[in-house]
């Protein structure tokens, strides 16, 4: 059974989006093509469409997204609902599509609106000089703030999935994306901090948001500082450990 759910708004879309999801191997130009999910993006009807494929689960794991829980693509489209709802930036839901068999899911689909962006979280850690690189940090600091201050535990806040705009004007807006692995639950300091580790920030961008984050807390610097470094150091340290063993050399956290 093929099943394409739309939003509301974007009903003069159907024809065409089925089309392209039933086609999606010769529609539309590659954004990412990987190995487990591909990105392509289409103009319809003056509209920008990024079109998100996941990889064909396995048996086991058909079964579970068919009877048990969720799809990504569903989960996809509905937490960027919830976020929207909750005043958080992401690129808008149109649509996810799902083919099933008796068996469990096949094929899935998620649909969104373009963003044009700047640059993403990464580019941050890499480039050193970014013009307002600071400033950035600061208001991106206040933005994951303001993600914990509404119960949102993304479980995939990494590097990536961040997309910042740069407004011209001294401020940002930052779009998450890839949001299938979320939860909706109260956010304690220790699970706020250990949220940031992801992000692989380094010693200095740690004290920078650290200060931001303490401030708009109420909670000291020196703590803040303490708990985030350590929930950062422990995650390269997890990352790193094998690379590091085979190679033999001392583990170096980024300064």
């Amino acid at each position: 059974m093929k099943q394409l759910y739309l939003h509301s708004d974007y009903k003069f879309l159907e024809k065409e989006i089925l089309e392209f999801v039933e086609n999606f191997d010769s529609r539309g130009e590659y954004v990412v093509k990987g190995e487990r999910n591909s990105i392509k993006k289409e103009s319809l009807q003056n509209e920008t469409l990024n079109v998100k494929q996941f990889k064909i689960p396995n048996f086991f794991n058909s079964f579970i997204y068919k009877y048990i829980r969720k799809s990504k693509a569903r989960r996809s489209f509905e937490y960027a609902s919830i976020l929207i709802e909750k005043g958080i930036l992401t690129p808008f839901p149109i649509a996810y599509f799902e083919e099933t068999t008796v068996f469990g899911l096949r094929n899935s689909y998620y649909v969104s609106q373009q963003v044009e962006y700047d640059l993403d979280f990464r580019v941050l850690i890499h480039d050193l000089n970014y013009p307002n690189r600071d400033e950035i940090l600061r208001q991106f600091t206040a933005f994951t703030f303001k993600l914990h201050e509404n119960n949102i535990n993304f479980l995939d806040h990494s590097p990536g999935n961040t997309l910042i705009v740069d407004n011209e004007d001294g401020t940002y807006d930052f779009y998450l994306i890839d949001l299938n692995r979320m939860r909706f639950e109260s956010m304690d300091f220790n699970k706020r901090m250990h949220n940031i580790r992801r992000l692989w920030p380094s010693k200095a961008m740690i004290k920078i948001m650290a200060k931001t984050y303490s401030k708009l807390y109420n909670k000291s610097y020196e703590s803040t500082h303490a708990l985030m470094l350590k929930h950062a150091r422990d995650f390269q340290r997890k990352i790193d450990s094998k690379k590091l063993r085979r190679s033999g050399r001392k583990l170096k956290f980024k300064s």
